[in-house]
């Protein structure tokens, strides 16, 4: 199986970043692996400041509002679904660049 493959199998399916850190791209696997984190990070900063209001409410009722709850997290915080949206583009970028590395080379380790 190619390296390249396996790069981008790895950043498909575990953290975007990873497939250039195992093909020896490390300078570009650590700012994809950095830029994601920044990305979800803020995502769930945002999110979190705008159901401030429903948690506290909630910690001093005693009961958790379903509604309250749907539509915060529907009609809110329009920075973080943008922020989201930029992470799965990183996401994509990662698995693409990893799977088109230029370098080509053939994973030769023996099968066990």
């Amino acid at each position: 199986m190619k390296l390249n493959f396996k790069a981008a199998l790895l950043s498909a399916f575990v953290l975007p970043g990873l497939g250039q850190f195992a093909s020896g791209r490390r300078v570009r696997g650590g700012v994809l692996l950095v830029l994601a984190n920044i990305f979800l990070l803020a995502a769930l900063f945002l999110l979190l400041r705008e159901m401030g209001p429903v948690f506290v409410e909630a910690k001093l009722t005693g009961k958790v509002d379903a509604a309250a709850v749907a539509a915060k997290v529907s009609g809110g915080a329009p920075a973080a679904k943008a922020l989201l949206a930029c992470f799965a583009g990183l996401w994509c970028f990662a698995v693409v660049d990893a799977l088109i590395d230029r370098g080509g080379r053939r994973d030769n380790t023996p099968r066990e």
